[in-house]
């Protein structure tokens, strides 16, 4: 057996290995998705985006056995949810080293939007460090490849040349872009899930943009705060008396300079807490207090 051969079988079997873990998701009305068996294999992550219903979910488990499943929680902001099997099924994938997973490795996505496995291969293209989604959640790392996203790979495997798990493969976080949400990142959105049903997120209810500051304020000599430019009404932000025209300079004695900067400092375990909110108005600085509250969760219609 040449190389050639002996990488081709090394790839087949990985992708088998993995496919003991990847199942079939049927929640939207015409395409299936997949997902991952979790946990002690009684879980299932998928993608939110492609579970468009509340109940009668089902899952097509490797063996070729379908069986229901219940919607425990799910996050739009990292396009997770997680679903409750009536038992153990399967083997979860075990999970790459993400320290050992480098731009130019070999990559599969691994899909079951069918009965059966499908795989594409192709290379890691992009790594970087903790990265915030348009819609503020937070992943441990932003992984790009460059395998193809066949219909229904949303949920599935990204897998490394040994068959472990890099991360979940999803098209709904940035479009045209094959994104997958870290194995760390799964863990721990899925355990919040598990335990809550959902991911609180602070809310302030405030439209801001970025506005140059007159001089440098304070000891970090930040240049940039946040204008607001809307108040919510009835929001923490109108209750903790935020007028339009206000800068924005720090909220918990972190600087905001830009919206990611915003969106960070509500990432935290911050919903129902106090908070100092450091203010420029009318040319002078003030503190405000506000409550933070908790960002309500998008309105899902259950599919007739």
């Amino acid at each position: 057996m040449n190389a050639l051969e002996q990488l081709s079988d090394s790839l087949a079997s990985a992708v088998q290995l993995a496919g003991e873990g990847i199942v079939r998701v049927e929640g939207r009305r015409r395409l299936p998705s997949s997902g991952l068996l979790w946990a002690g294999g009684d879980l299932v992550v998928t993608a939110h985006h492609t579970i468009e219903r509340r109940s009668d979910v089902t899952v097509g488990l490797p063996g070729g056995e379908t069986v229901g499943a219940k919607v425990l929680g799910r996050d739009p902001a990292t396009d997770l949810a997680v679903l409750r099997l009536p038992k153990a099924f399967g083997k979860p994938l075990a999970a790459a080293e993400a320290e050992k997973v480098r731009v130019g490795h070999m990559a599969l996505a691994v899909g079951r939007p069918g009965a059966e496995l499908q795989a594409t291969l192709g290379i890691i293209s992009a790594i970087e460090g903790g990265w915030r989604t348009p819609f503020g959640g937070q992943l441990d790392q932003f992984i790009q490849s460059d395998v193809v996203m066949y219909p229904g790979f949303s949920g599935g495997a990204l897998i490394d040349a040994w068959g472990r798990l890099v991360g979940m493969n999803t098209s709904g976080v940035l479009r045209g872009v094959s994104l997958a949400v870290p194995a760390r990142t799964i863990a721990r959105i899925a355990q919040t899930l598990v335990e809550h049903g959902r991911v609180r997120r602070g809310y302030l209810g405030v439209g801001v943009q970025p506005a140059r500051l007159a001089k440098p304020h304070g000891a970090s000599g930040q240049t940039t705060g946040l204008l607001v430019a809307s108040v919510e009404e009835s929001s923490p932000a109108e209750k903790g008396g935020l007028l339009l025209g206000d800068v924005l300079l720090t909220l918990g004695g972190k600087p905001l300079a830009s919206m990611d900067d915003l969106l960070a400092a509500l990432g935290g375990d911050v919903v129902g807490q106090a908070a100092s909110l450091e203010v420029m108005r009318g040319g002078k600085t003030s503190t405000i207090q506000a409550t933070i509250g908790e960002r309500p969760a998008p309105v899902e219609e259950e599919e007739e």
